[in-house]
């Protein structure tokens, strides 16, 4: 039987758009109290105000350290403990790496990977305090499969899945669950998928997309699993996905 969600704390990164966004919707509905930290103060103010959940906005700049540290403490200050912490900010920069923009490569590599580790790093003390926790990191398809035409994203990805698996392993006992959602190609802004109708035309038309909706259910059923069961990775593809 699935584990009811309600009342778990709950802090998403990247939640002011695209995936993120969608997982606070999607936890809300399921009961759960929520951190939802990005740059924009706005966006996230304004999904606040949509959510019928009790909900921390806790404005942080992933490269930024002190950022990190100030959105767990204010969570532990409001709610108590957290049960959950979704790593899932990151961004995407493709190209051929000798023309890339180094410096924009390097941040690509403290948002994707830097950050991972740094929200891990302040929760499971926490976590390990109450004896149980999840922490779910947004990966990719690209964690799993060398793709020529993203280097640096993919061996981004790559990284957060070994992170995944060996602290996964060095938490085990302790009650925390280490996790990743590791999605194919998802139709939105990241990907520079803005409107409704080219959304519906890639997903639900073409199939060659999933949504950020398809992303936030999976991680519902990665987080209600009974205790004893860790989903290591989930892998999710759109059906007609062709290029990896």
């Amino acid at each position: 039987m699935p584990e009811s969600l309600n009342d778990k704390v709950v802090i998403i990164t990247g939640a002011s758009s695209g995936i993120g966004e969608a997982f606070a919707r999607r936890l809300a509905d399921e009961g759960c109290q929520l951190t939802l930290a990005a740059r924009s103060l706005d966006k996230l103010e304004a999904l606040a105000s949509e959510l019928e959940a009790e909900s921390l906005v806790a404005p942080a700049d992933m490269t930024v350290p002190a950022d990190i540290a100030n959105m767990v403490a204010r969570t532990l200050e409001r709610f108590g403990r957290v049960d959950v912490m979704c790593a899932n900010a990151g961004i995407y920069v493709p190209g051929e790496f000798a023309d890339g923009d180094i410096e924009e490569l390097t941040r690509m590599l403290r948002i994707n990977v830097d950050a991972v580790l740094r929200c891990a790093h302040q929760v499971i003390p926490s976590m390990l305090a109450t004896g149980a926790g999840d922490i779910v990191v947004t990966s990719s398809i690209s964690g799993f499969i060398d793709v020529h035409w993203e280097p640096i994203y993919s061996a981004s990805k790559h990284a957060v899945q070994t992170f995944v698996h060996t602290v996964r392993r060095q938490l085990a006992g302790s009650g925390i669950r280490v996790m990743s959602l590791a999605p194919g190609q998802v139709a939105n802004p990241l990907w520079g998928f803005h409107e409704a109708a080219d959304i519906e035309r890639v997903s639900a038309g073409a199939r060659t997309h999933l949504t950020s909706e398809d992303c936030a259910e999976a991680l519902v059923y990665m987080l209600s699993r009974p205790r004893r069961v860790t989903i290591r990775d989930l892998v999710i593809l759109p059906q007609n996905q062709v290029n990896i």
